[in-house]
């Protein structure tokens, strides 16, 4: 069973720690419990009570009347407000966030296709599906959930761009520009970068795929045979921190007349110098940016 502390509460609800005492003091809404060292600690029943409130909270209701629901009543409300046309984002975040928990693949499912209904898939996967992938960073980074679970959301997060991408009806423009997509050797967190191929053939440009775990020599072959105008990567677990500097410089010096574009977790530290014909995604809307400039 995982065990959450009230920060860990505070970033999964968006309610601050201290409004989390106050309610847990004063309406009982929550159950912590004592590991053997006295160290408090939330469940994920917890977890999934605090989101549904907080989306009942949000929504105008106080906090003395949805303390005095039954879990049953509870589950009903949030369940009437989903049914609704205005239900809010935040909502099928937390749904989302609940499928994940109990690796509920229905119920993500129907999240993720009322969303797309509502918004387009685009807005869907950025208004939607990347606030809640952070959400499950945080769940991941606190050892909150098991390798299973990430398999689980980016199997089915994996799934939808694939078929998003295959629907794609793609006329690209006579000046198209190509933008070849590749992640490192030993890489295989491929979401972020099937989004990016989704973006850039809604843009009407020209991708070449080549996928996870690419051997840098392949990487070198395939922009020798067809010379794209830009490279984009994802570093998200390599290479390691203490070589992510070189791999960049590798990367610049080895396609010096190529304009590379860097996204991912790894790429982010501080630290880090980006050679001139290099640059840093801090965000996918960062990529977006990129785009339109260069249609």
């Amino acid at each position: 069973m995982a065990q959450y502390t009230i920060k860990e509460l505070e970033h999964l609800s968006g309610i601050k720690a201290h409004t989390i005492r106050i309610w847990e003091q004063r309406y009982n809404v929550l159950c912590p419990q004592r590991t053997d060292t006295n160290i408090r600690y939330y469940s994920d029943a917890d977890l999934k009570t605090l989101l549904n409130i907080s989306l009942l909270n949000e929504q105008g209701y106080k906090i003395s009347k949805i303390a005095k629901m039954t879990p049953e009543q509870l589950k009903q409300t949030v369940q009437q407000l989903a049914e609704q046309e205005n239900t809010t984002l935040s909502h099928h975040i937390n749904n989302m966030v609940t499928a994940m928990i109990d690796m509920d693949e229905e119920r993500f499912d129907k999240t993720f296709s009322t969303v797309t209904l509502q918004l387009g898939f685009q807005d869907a996967m950025l208004k939607v599906l990347y606030p809640f992938l952070h959400k499950i960073g945080i769940l991941w980074q606190t050892n909150n959930i098991s390798p299973a679970h990430e398999h689980f959301v980016s199997n089915l997060v994996r799934q939808k761009l694939i078929v998003a991408i295959d629907g794609q009806v793609v006329k690209r423009s006579a000046d198209a520009l190509t933008y070849l997509l590749y992640l490192p050797e030993g890489e295989l967190h491929e979401i972020a970068l099937l989004f990016i191929n989704y973006l850039i053939r809604a843009h009407h440009q020209q991708v070449i795929y080549l996928g996870q775990n690419l051997p840098f020599e392949d990487l070198k072959r395939t922009y020798e045979q067809l010379k794209p105008s830009i490279i984009c990567t994802v570093l998200t677990i390599v290479p390691e921190r203490e070589f992510v500097q070189e791999y960049i410089e590798r990367v610049a010096s080895t396609f010096p007349e190529a304009q590379i574009y860097f996204y991912g977790y790894q790429a982010q530290h501080s630290f880090l110098e980006f050679p001139k014909n290099t640059q840093r995604l801090s965000c996918i809307a960062d990529f977006e940016a990129v785009l339109k400039k260069n249609i």
